[in-house]
């Protein structure tokens, strides 16, 4: 998302010498992304932010692959992911490659006893139940259901929920989340065309600074180790940045969906892109309005990518017994389409009310041992006639 933003206090000119009005000196850092080609900040703190006290104990977490090269189509019941205090003891990683993971959360316990730290990749967590605030060293973002939250890879953050009943669908990419070229102009502005604008980005508004000394622990992730440092300063020391790489939030409730006469492809629902996969949104939306338009998609293979789909409200029109926080996986190769039933159901209908994240990914996924002990082993049968 290519968009300047600024908050705090900064020099008029970058490079030189800031101080406080008691005359001491900020900072400067650097946070950047693809070298120095990348999008970037330049941050200002009060303390120097590369104070190491100690390295202390490394954690594998690479997801347990269960099935290596797979050709089933999937269904995963979400909620039945257990409910865990920590917050990164509760993410379960149930589909997996080389370009992203997609994982399952439903942490009781705010993240407050420690900082965190993914250097390996961007998220974007999906707030499908739980409302609270991510704290980040750039500032500060309140969420609620519904709402993307995107945080770039190497951002030191905490993240406060209001409840114990929070339910979390993430995607880390092992390369940056922008939003789909084909919606912007070459400055970087969103079309008319777009589904959504700049108004509907939510960048950190609220920025906590601390000019502490002390042990603060960070957890940060590299290489699927989860590595814990103990600093000398207190992460969120940052008195003011500007620049364009920063973690911001977007509903997907604000997505403005597109329509037509008769049934429109998959990529109109883009939200996010990578170059190893794209974020869909399906939202509530007027169905086709041809005389004799037929609503629910029709039978497609899918040759070039996996398909995962993220259930999170409303009847799915193409989809039987469609419950909350259900993941299916369609692997590329594999025809599907619309449940026996569903496809002369939705002729007439006016509208759907579906809520939905979909992720296309270019590369085959594995399914993890998270993902079969709440997996549905004969929803690929589905599609079988019954008469």
């Amino acid at each position: 998302m290519p968009r300047y933003h600024t908050i705090g206090n900064i020099p008029s000119k970058r490079h030189t010498v800031f101080k406080s009005p008691g005359g001491k000196f900020y900072y400067e850092e650097l946070f950047g992304t693809i070298g120095f080609d990348g999008m970037s900040s330049l941050l200002y703190h009060t303390q120097r932010p590369t104070q190491v006290k100690e390295v202390l104990k490394s954690t594998d977490v690479s997801p347990k692959i269960a099935v290596d090269k797979n050709m089933k189509s999937l269904s995963l019941k979400g909620f039945q992911v257990p409910a865990i205090d920590d917050f990164l003891e509760s993410r379960k990683i149930v589909l997996t490659n080389s370009s992203c993971h997609i994982a399952l959360a439903a942490p009781k316990k705010s993240l407050t006893s420690y900082f965190y730290k993914n250097t390996d990749s961007d998220e974007v967590i999906f707030i499908h139940e739980g409302t609270g605030k991510l704290r980040t060293f750039l500032g500060n973002i309140d969420f609620e259901y519904g709402d993307y939250l995107v945080i770039p890879r190497g951002m030191i953050y905490q993240i406060d929920f209001d409840t114990e009943e929070n339910r979390l669908f993430i995607v880390e990419s092992k390369s940056p989340i922008y939003t789909p070229k084909r919606y912007r102009n070459w400055f970087g502005q969103h079309l008319e065309h777009s589904p959504f604008c700049e108004r509907d980005m939510h960048p950190p508004k609220e920025l906590e600074t601390f000019n502490e000394k002390g042990d603060f622990t960070i957890k940060v992730k590299k290489q699927d180790m989860i590595h814990e440092y103990v600093y000398a300063a207190h992460p969120f020391s940052v008195v003011g940045w500007d620049g364009y790489n920063y973690p911001y939030k977007f509903s997907i409730h604000d997505f403005e969906p597109i329509t037509g006469r008769v049934h429109m492809p998959p990529p109109i629902h883009q939200t996010f892109e990578t170059d190893a996969f794209v974020i869909c949104s399906f939202v509530p939306r007027l169905y086709d309005y041809h005389p004799n338009a037929v609503p629910a998609p029709y039978n497609h293979s899918n040759i070039d990518s996996d398909e995962v789909l993220y259930y999170v409200d409303g009847d799915f029109m193409s989809r039987k017994s469609v419950d909350k926080g259900q993941i299916t996986l369609h692997p590329a190769g594999i025809p599907h389409g619309p449940h026996p039933g569903t496809m002369e159901k939705s002729i007439g209908e006016k509208e759907t009310l579906e809520l939905a994240v979909m992720v296309d990914t270019f590369a085959p996924l594995m399914v993890t041992e998270e993902a079969v002990k709440i997996s549905d082993e004969s929803y690929y049968q589905s599609w079988l006639d019954k008469n």
